[in-house]
This record gives C-alpha cells, structure tokens and sequence, in this order.
C-alpha cells in the first residue's frame, strides 16, 4: 500500500481519538462530547471551525492558495442505542450505547487527514471536513443541508466512505450508479369486530385480514417489479390480541420496504395500499396504512466514481478496488448529500475480524454487532485515501 509516511507517523495519536470516542459513544443529535473533540482538535491545528450545522455538527475549513474551488469530505459521529460485549480498555462506558458501525473510526481517519492537508497539504482551494450528527436513523445529513452547509460552506461535489467487515483489509469496494438502497417503512392498523374465540361467525377476524394482506404483498415483489429491479419488503412485526379465547378488535402490521429506484418506491407504496385497503374491504373490516419514507438510495455520480476509483488504484493497486462492488440493501443518509451535490460513497475493508477479542463472535462481524470493533489499522490507510483524493480534486 502506498500510505502517507506522515500519516503513519501520526497514526497512534489518531488511535488514541478514536479509541476514546469507541469509549465514550453518543446517539443521533447527543454528540456533544464527541463533536468539542472533534473541534478542539481542528482548532488546535488552527483550522477554522463551523458548528451548530445539524445541531451537533462540526465542520472544518481547510483553505490553501487561491482557487475558488472546494470539495467536502464527510464522516459521521454518531452511536447505537445496543449493549456492548467486547471487555477490552475502550469498550463503551455507556450502558446501552455503542459504537458497533464504527463512526468511530470514521471521525478519526478524517480527523487524520484534517491534520495532514492544514500541515502538509498540497492543493489549492478549500477542503471542508465534514463531521456529521444523526445517521443512525436522525437523518443528520439532510439536517446539515436544512440549516446551511452547502450555502456556509460552497463546494463542487462531497465524498463519503464507511468501513465494510468482511472485505479485506487493503481493499475497497465502489460502484457507479445505485450502491445502498432507500430505507421506508410502514404501520397497518387493521380493524375488524372482536367476539369469543369460540363464535368466530360473530365477529370480524382481524388476524386473518393481516393474514391475507401479508400473503398478497408478496406478489408485488414477484409479479409486479421487474425482475431486473429490486426490492425488499418485510414484515417484521405482527401485533394482535391478548387472550387465547379472544378474537381481537385490531391487528398491527409493521415492517420495512427497501429499493433502489424511486419509481420501484412508488409502485410497492401504491400496490401495499391497495392490497391492504381492498382485502381489508372485502373482509369486512377497516384499515389505516401509513408509509414513511426515510433515506433515498444513494447513487454514486459517474465522474466522481471514476475519480475515487483513480485514486485507490495509486494506493492499494487497482487488483485491490472492487469497482463492481455488490450493491447492499442496507440505507445510509449519505444519499441526501449526493442528492444534492455530485460525489461518491466508497467502502474500506475492515478485515475478518481477527483484530478483535479471541472469543467475540465469529467470521468478520457484521456491522450493529454487539462485538463488533473498528480495525484502528484502517486508520491510515482512510485518512491517506482522503488526502489523495482532496489533493487530486484540487490539483494545482
């Protein structure tokens, strides 16, 4: 790997940011703690601060010659609301919170390459380091957009990364066009006509109605999304009655849906409708559905895929760049950045899993794992793939 000697020299102080940040977890739009570290840090290498964008977020402006020109660079800072296992001297001091999708690491790699591009750096513009509150479900990157960032803060496109356990450590992973899907869900409130278990024919069952709307459902995604398209639609949670011989009034459905494409949205969104609201009226009882819609996929823009892709090849070699990297149904709020601005998500391969805990689990552990940790050997390799980017962005 082609790292940074600078950064590597840098690299335990980084450690030690990240390492207290792992220890110290905070959720969505609670991120104080984390977010006076964070511009403590830039302030003490003389980088001017913004804050309060987002609530807790911290922005960082690194500015060098004279070029009007300026890229962002996003991480984010926030924790999980999950106990966690791991016993090591970091492990979180916060009773049921946890860095357990390494946000952690996240801010520490760009906290490193912050430093470095005020220290070092070559390029002429503005890089502005952008150290987001909320993703875990707050949507703190659109709440940065809402209060100002991209008007405080003009720049030509912004770039994103997240750790990926189970690729190699060494190794990424892109891909132009789709690469996380959106993120929806739903709330059926179904409501029929209670009566004994045991004089059904006098009631209205609305267990069966949820019955048959689950069933049904599942022929939006076989029959009516094309099969090049797709989706996900799960039931996660079925709420009804409370007796053995009680046929209830009401039943509860409730679960997620997830696409790729906005169009593939609006179809599963109007068929669940209609299936719930016409199977509901053909059994005899009333329905309320809900839909929310939370992140839209997130779309890598196809020049600045190719950019990054550039730039991890003189790192790591391009043999060690997956640019045909399998889409995930997972969601990351990232998208409300790359709605509004060009830019691209990479994943960093965060190793099998062997630099945690012998015991903790097995195979790479998953991200929102209770044992999961960062691999602090990314570190370096993140915050030199940051500065080779910013560098080559706003080349002389």
């Amino acid at each position: 790997m082609n790292l940074i000697d600078l950064i590597v020299k840098f690299s335990s102080e980084i450690q030690q940011i990240r390492r207290d940040i792992h220890a110290h977890p905070e959720l969505c739009y609670e991120e104080n703690r984390t977010a006076d570290i964070v511009a403590n840090k830039l302030t003490e290498w003389r980088i001017p601060v913004i804050r309060g964008l987002g609530i807790t977020g911290v922005v960082g402006v690194i500015r060098r010659g004279n070029s009007a020109r300026a890229v962002g660079l996003r991480a984010d800072m926030d924790a999980l609301p999950m106990q966690e296992i791991n016993t090591f001297e970091h492990t979180s001091q916060h009773a049921g919170k946890m860095h357990a999708c390494g946000h952690d690491g996240h801010t520490a790699m760009l906290l490193g390459a912050a430093h470095h591009l005020a220290v070092h750096g070559t390029f002429d513009g503005t890089v502005y380091v952008i150290f987001q509150p909320a993703e875990e479900g707050g949507a703190g990157a659109q709440r940065m957009i809402d209060d100002g960032l991209f008007v405080q803060c003009p720049m030509e496109a912004v770039f994103g990364m997240h750790n990926w356990p189970g690729v190699a450590l060494g190794s990424f992973g892109v891909r132009e066009g789709p690469m996380m899907a959106s993120s929806n869900e739903f709330e059926v409130i179904i409501t029929g006509k209670g009566a004994h278990a045991a004089q059904p024919h006098k009631g209205i069952d609305p267990v069966m109605v949820a019955v048959q709307i689950v069933q049904s459902w599942q022929t939006i995604v076989t029959r009516n999304v094309s099969p090049t398209d797709s989706a996900v639609l799960s039931v996660t949670q079925i709420h009804a009655g409370s007796a053995t011989n009680v046929i209830p009034d009401q039943a509860t459905l409730i679960g997620t849906v997830r696409t790729f494409r906005g169009e593939v949205l609006d179809l599963m969104e109007a068929n669940m409708r209609r299936i719930a609201e016409c199977t509901s009226q053909a059994l005899g009882a009333t329905v309320n559905f809900r839909f929310r819609r939370n992140y839209p996929a997130l779309v890598n823009h196809a020049k600045e895929t190719a950019m990054c892709v550039d730039v991890l090849k003189d790192i790591v070699g391009l043999e060690h760049v997956d640019t045909q990297v399998e889409p995930t149904m997972g969601a990351e709020d990232f998208a409300y950045m790359l709605r509004a601005k060009p830019g691209c998500y990479v994943f960093i391969g965060n190793g099998d899993g062997e630099h945690r805990e012998a015991g903790h689990g097995l195979g790479p552990c998953n991200l929102h794992n209770a044992s999961y940790d960062f691999n602090d050997q990314l570190l370096p390799l993140g915050a030199t793939y940051w500065v080779r980017l910013a560098e080559h962005f706003l080349a002389k």
